[in-house]
């Protein structure tokens, strides 16, 4: 049986792994660290086809009505 890709669903929002630089001018940008980000869990489906792994940043860019286009971002802890 074929495997079907998720992140293909049309209710999916996109979501990308930020690599080591992103994520460092990110937390620079808000001055935040990565412990006051919210989390996501490594066992999440889409977090599993990307291969996150603890310490990763993910950014979910969800549709929006009245901005277009909303940008989420998560750090990847076990579970």
């Amino acid at each position: 049986m074929k495997e079907i890709d998720i992140r293909k669903h049309e209710v999916v929002p996109k979501h990308t792994l930020l690599n080591e630089k992103e994520k460092e001018e990110l937390l620079k940008r808000y001055n935040i660290t990565l412990k006051q980000l919210p989390r996501i869990l490594a066992s999440d489906p889409v977090i599993k086809l990307l291969n996150g792994q603890p310490g990763d940043v993910v950014m979910i860019e969800r549709k929006s009505l009245t901005a277009g286009q909303a940008d989420y971002f998560r750090v990847v802890i076990k579970g």
